[in-house]
């Protein structure tokens, strides 16, 4: 006889049939972006966000979509304002202000998706580096612990534009400018040697830099549109001074105990930019070594 033999036996529940079982509703929200969630735009200049909302549930769900803004200026409350919208596409445009959105609703079938375009605009009166996020966030209705959201980053940084001047007074421009560029949010001037008639500045506020510039004598105004870094490379990175210059060229040379004598290019030294001449009127055809840009080519090789 077993010890168990008098303990009573628990009672089983009844197994229910296949029939009788509801079955599990998976439903999972997510909200994808197309293309970078992170960017740096000039002022008065408008990015759109393209937003994907999706259901990957099997079962037609109520999405509520919410919107917060977060800035981060160095100006504080005195900061100008961004303007910020989202939109379902083609149809209703929600303003997302100060305190942000909230409770929008997209009717999403299981599998299915919902576009959204989220513009950011960054104001004139924006300092570099000031930032807006966007956080937004999608919401099932029925179940609030599934949801999804992204933050989107926009920068505010400084245009690059072109002043048209009086030529041979760029310098002049520049440094009048530069005097008076306080409160424009001027980064920097660029004025180079070779460019004649314009300059080139870096600057936040373009509408005051255009005021500014109507004021200042031999401006002739902000060309329209803004430019690329790719454009303004060659003049930020300094050409060798024996650039453009081969051996078998006559020079004359410009500074120095020899200069105004003309000379023929013997030998160029490009890492130390220098160059070795045979001065023509030389009794005796001594080389010469001069600096690069002690010469000025007036004949070419050829």
């Amino acid at each position: 006889m077993s010890l168990f033999d008098d303990t009573e036996e628990e009672e089983q529940e009844p197994v229910q049939e296949e029939e009788d079982r509801q079955p599990i509703i998976q439903r999972t929200i997510s909200i994808d972006v197309e293309g970078e969630d992170r960017r740096s735009i000039t002022t008065g200049i408008t990015s759109k966000y393209d937003l994907l909302v999706k259901n990957n549930g099997t079962s037609k769900d109520t999405v509520l979509i919410s919107a917060d803004l977060i800035a981060a200026t160095s100006l504080g409350e005195d900061a100008a304002e961004w303007t910020v919208t989202l939109q379902k596409k083609d149809k209703d445009l929600w303003e997302v202000g100060k305190t942000g959105i909230k409770g929008k609703e997209l009717e999403i079938k299981g599998g299915d998706n919902a576009p959204l375009i989220l513009t950011v605009s960054s104001p004139r009166g924006a300092r570099y580096g000031d930032t807006m996020n966007v956080i937004v966030t999608a919401k099932s209705a029925s179940n609030p612990t599934i949801s999804d959201s992204v933050t989107l980053r926009t920068t505010a940084q400084q245009s690059v534009l072109a002043i048209k001047t009086q030529i041979g007074h760029e310098r002049t421009v520049a440094d009048t400018l530069g005097s008076r560029s306080e409160n424009l949010g001027v980064q920097s001037i660029l004025c180079p040697q070779a460019l004649r008639g314009y300059i080139i500045v870096e600057a936040m506020n373009t509408d005051r830099l255009a005021e500014t510039v109507r004021g200042i004598k031999r401006a002739r105004g902000v060309v329209a549109g803004e430019m690329s870094f790719d454009e303004i490379n060659h003049y930020l990175t300094p050409k060798p001074l024996v650039s453009g210059i081969v051996e078998g060229d006559i020079v004359e040379l410009i500074a120095g105990p020899f200069k105004g004598e003309k000379a023929r290019v013997q030998l160029i030294d490009e890492p130390k930019e220098e160059i070795t001449v045979e001065l023509f009127e030389a009794l005796v055809p001594i080389p010469v070594t001069v600096k690069g840009d002690s010469v000025r080519v007036i004949e070419k090789d050829g």
